[in-house]
């Protein structure tokens, strides 16, 4: 084969060729063309490095005209997480409410109860910052469980007080405050075996998945945190706070009672007697 030399051109001479880096797939969403950065987070809760990072970008980061910054992933999930944990939580909490209120037929019970239910907390909040969990979506869930176990502690412990106060009334001791100390030293005391068994009992079970390893195990262990650190404070909740507040709330009907007794011995229509004539 022929072929004329002076018929070649060099590429350099129709062409700027470089080397340059560039998107290995060019990517688009909504039509639109999309780039990706991807942010691992460590030693941070992701809610709060996401907040970190959108001010950070916002104040130093001018996009130009047509461009526009999505934020996604994990993060977008825990918000979808959040918005329905905004319903679920109070919806738990008057459920609860409508039940503690169907039990005693009672709403100052009902919100007594409800009241000490996050002292219960306060020993969940304190087991995930020994760990050093933070505040999640799955720490969320292991706490709405531990409201209900503080809720079941706090209902048979008062069960068992009324029960006390009642077996002694139909006795026919008065409804004074030793009657009323008593009835609580005896319930209290009743309930010191069956909740250690049941403390012992939800450790047994929850132990395992915090020492546990493997797939999913993480997200377990932020569940079960909130009520390995409540089976200590909760159970103390029951035992000393409710009877305290309970007595509180039973001396008001002590006075009563005494009232009563007293208005019966005295009828309001008896005269007093005068001490210049002597009449009654």
């Amino acid at each position: 084969m022929v072929t004329d030399r002076g018929a070649q051109i060099q590429r350099g001479d129709v062409a700027d060729i470089r080397i340059a880096d560039g998107p290995p797939s060019i990517r688009s969403e909504n039509a639109r063309l999309s780039g990706y950065v991807y942010v691992d987070i460590r030693n941070v809760d992701l809610q709060s490095a996401v907040k970190a990072m959108q001010q950070a970008v916002a104040a130093k980061v001018t996009l130009p005209p047509g461009y526009s910054i999505t934020w996604s992933g994990q993060f977008e999930y825990l918000e979808r997480a959040e918005a329905k944990l905004r319903t679920v939580i109070p919806v738990t909490l008057v459920v609860i409410f409508v039940l503690l209120f169907l039990t005693f037929n009672s709403a100052a019970d009902a919100l007594l109860l409800m009241s000490t239910v996050p002292f219960a907390l306060v020993g969940g909040f304190g087991f995930i910052w020994i760990l050093g969990h933070a505040v999640s979506v799955a720490t969320s869930v292991g706490f709405i469980a531990l409201t209900g176990v503080a809720a079941e502690f706090g209902v048979v412990m008062l069960l068992y007080l009324k029960g006390a106060l009642n077996r002694r009334l139909e006795l026919g001791e008065p409804l004074d405050e030793a009657t009323l100390l008593e009835a609580i030293r005896e319930g209290a005391v009743l309930r010191v075996r069956p909740k250690a068994m049941t403390v012992a009992v939800v450790l047994a079970g929850l132990i395992p998945i915090m020492v546990g390893h493997g797939a999913g195990s993480e997200v377990m262990q932020r569940i079960a945190a909130p009520v390995v650190g409540g089976m200590v404070t909760a159970p103390i909740l029951s035992m000393f706070v409710i009877p305290a507040a309970w007595l509180l709330l039973q001396r008001r009907r002590v006075a009563r009672s005494r009232d009563a007794r007293f208005s019966h011995a005295v009828p309001s229509s008896a005269k007093v007697p005068s001490t210049e004539t002597g009449e009654v």
